[in-house]
């Protein structure tokens, strides 16, 4: 594979510091605002680019983009929900009573208009009073972001840490099915040295099989060998192979983003062992090959999961 390429057991001596961070965490942090308490939730969810949903009480609308903009500075990758709420403060009704009847009465007359049966439930009443009081009563945005920054943050970090302790268990799964990958390859151009003379033995026996009796430096049998030897020669692929794997090696210890880096490698190499697989024309290479792309594969699936 290449001296510089690291193994799973000089990573796990000799740790180094790595970005990588998984798409799935949660995180939630909370506030004081005056008589109120600001609360955060931000969950997220694998997504091969940033989607991104920030839900306000409608008071604080105004305040999307400020919270959008922070969630960015900690997020660049995965389906991100993020729901800011505020309870009513001082555990007192959090709405006005007369806002809440007339937007009844106005809901019952439009009914009737309708011709619609009107019986309002507990849970409408509810809605109505939500939406007539309690955002009426919330502080002005201005007033309200310190606080619900402070919160959002909060919640961001706890984002942060959980998706960096899985991005930690990702690595080390990622390291050993690297090996792997590099021991088939490996295997693969011991092999591929092979692969002429064997033919070579194989062409002898078929001719001798049909009574033909040639000596091992006709010119004939010289040139076919020749000619197999050229159509299944694999070093190109396998010197790609083993560069491709040395700059995912190298990815997976840096810092920076690593998902869409490393899917572009990932999907490289597929090309490279497809090619070489289709060259090869030998049993012994071609069951190394399918074990390559299974492995190949399992990484793929799960760099899904890297930010």
């Amino acid at each position: 594979m290449g001296e510089n390429f690291p193994t799973l057991a000089t990573w796990l001596l000799f740790p180094v510091t790595s970005s990588m961070n998984s798409m799935t965490g949660y995180g939630r942090g909370s506030a004081g605002l005056g008589a109120h308490t600001v609360t955060a939730q931000v969950n997220s969810v694998n997504r091969r680019g940033l989607d991104l949903s920030v839900d306000l009480p409608a008071a604080w609308e105004s305040l999307e983009s400020a919270a959008a903009e922070t969630v960015r500075r900690f997020v660049t990758r995965g389906k991100v929900h993020v729901v800011i709420e505020a309870d009513g403060g001082a555990g007192t009704a959090d709405w006005d009573d007369a806002a809440v009847a007339d937007t009844l009465a106005r809901l019952k007359a439009l009914a009737a208009t309708q011709g619609v049966a009107f019986h309002p439930t507990t849970e409408l009443l509810w809605q109505i009073a939500r939406a007539e009081g309690g955002d009426a009563r919330l502080p002005e945005p201005a007033h309200a972001w310190p606080a619900i920054e402070k919160a959002l943050l909060a919640a961001l970090r706890g984002l942060a840490a959980m998706r960096a302790k899985e991005g930690e268990t990702l690595l080390i799964d990622f390291l050993g099915r690297l090996e792997k990958l590099r021991g088939e390859v490996d295997a693969i151009a011991a092999r591929g040295t092979q692969v002429a003379g064997s033919y070579r033995e194989q062409l002898h026996q078929r001719l001798r099989a049909a009574g033909l009796e040639l000596d091992v430096n006709d010119e004939r049998v010289l040139k076919e060998v020749a000619l197999f030897a050229d159509r299944s020669d694999i070093t190109e692929e396998v010197t790609r192979l083993r560069s491709h794997l040395g700059q995912l090696a190298e990815l997976l210890r840096g810092e920076g983003e690593v998902g869409r880096k490393a899917e572009f490698i990932l999907q490289e190499i597929g090309r490279e062992i497809h090619t070489l697989g289709s060259k090869a024309n030998d049993l012994a290479i071609s069951q190394r090959v399918i074990e390559f792309k299974n492995e190949h594969e399992r990484v793929r699936e799960q760099i899904a999961n890297v930010e």
